[in-house]
């Protein structure tokens, strides 16, 4: 095993800021990024770099060595990258976004050979998206949940509406009869023994849906669990059975008589989507550019 180059880049940072946040401004990623790299830099050295105050970080003797040691050829190797980058004027810049792959498939995919920069795109669960953001290995998230890291800001774009689908070929006239007349709870009852689709990644919709205009627990479990809602969308076109999905997801499959909505609730369920980024970035050009190419789908 060998150690990462970034962990001694962050200890020079470090060493030369005097700080944890100072070093993170240096390098352009989060605090908790810097910590999590002198941490593992300590532990493969086996030896305490810095003795930790609350105004500054002291180097040890080992410390001192450390940087003594490092100095010189890390400064050699800068002033080679700046040289050669000089020489590479079209070298792009990446950015990497965490989103779901179905928003990725609405949104993105069409549009990847027109970026001027390159793209990774990583799909997830919310939490690790927001983790990783903090830590400097993603640029941008699309999510509905709002995390609480100080280093990043969050702001609202758009809304998505769960909204309660069916196939073209499902008999649901009983059910918006039902429901038409306020007997919800009747409706309920028809509607369980339907056959539904689900994804595993999203049944909170279905148990958000079922809680919001049921006001119970869905005491029922979907017949069939598929990779994604587009698979969910796919499967229903012109078949039969019911699922819980955002409407900007099945907006396509609506408009051309695919499917169908059978409710969307007395008082619709919205989710407001955001855009998660670090507070300090040096991506800021692309990131205010993607996110000006998601708004602008989100809005036809």
């Amino acid at each position: 095993m060998r150690w990462n180059l970034e962990w001694v880049r962050t200890f020079k940072a470090i060493y030369e800021t005097g700080t944890l946040s100072a070093a993170a401004q240096e390098l352009f990623i989060s605090q908790p990024g810097v910590s999590l790299h002198l941490n593992s830099l300590e532990a493969y050295t086996g030896y305490k770099l810095f003795d930790r105050s609350a105004r500054k970080m002291v180097p040890t003797e080992k410390g001192k060595i450390l940087y003594n040691c490092i100095l010189e050829p890390l400064n050699r190797m800068e002033v080679a990258e700046q040289h050669f980058h000089k020489r590479a004027q079209e070298e792009r810049t990446t950015i990497s976004v965490g989103m779901c792959f179905e928003t990725f498939q609405y949104t993105l995919e069409e549009h990847i050979a027109t970026l001027p920069f390159n793209l990774i795109i990583k799909f997830g669960e919310y939490p690790q998206m927001q983790q990783d953001l903090d830590n400097g290995l993603l640029d941008l998230i699309i999510t509905p949940q709002k995390g609480n890291q100080p280093n990043l800001e969050y702001n609202a774009f758009s809304k998505e509406r769960l909204v309660l689908i069916a196939g073209c070929d499902t008999n649901t006239e009983e059910i918006e009869k039902l429901l038409s007349n306020g007997k919800v709870k009747e409706a309920g009852n028809l509607l369980k023994q339907l056959l539904w689709y689900s994804t595993a990644a999203d049944m909170e919709h279905l148990k958000n849906f079922w809680l919001t205009h049921f006001k119970q627990h869905p005491d029922f479990s979907p017949n069939y669990i598929v990779p994604n809602i587009s698979s969910i969308v796919r499967c229903l076109s012109n078949g039969s059975g019911v699922a819980v999905v955002p409407d900007f997801l099945c907006a396509d499959a609506i408009q051309t008589k695919k499917i169908k909505v059978v409710w969307e609730g007395a008082t619709p369920l919205e989710n407001t989507l955001y855009f998660g980024t670090r507070k300090k970035t040096m991506y800021a050009e692309e990131i205010t550019q993607l996110q000006e190419l998601l708004k602008e789908k989100w809005e036809v």
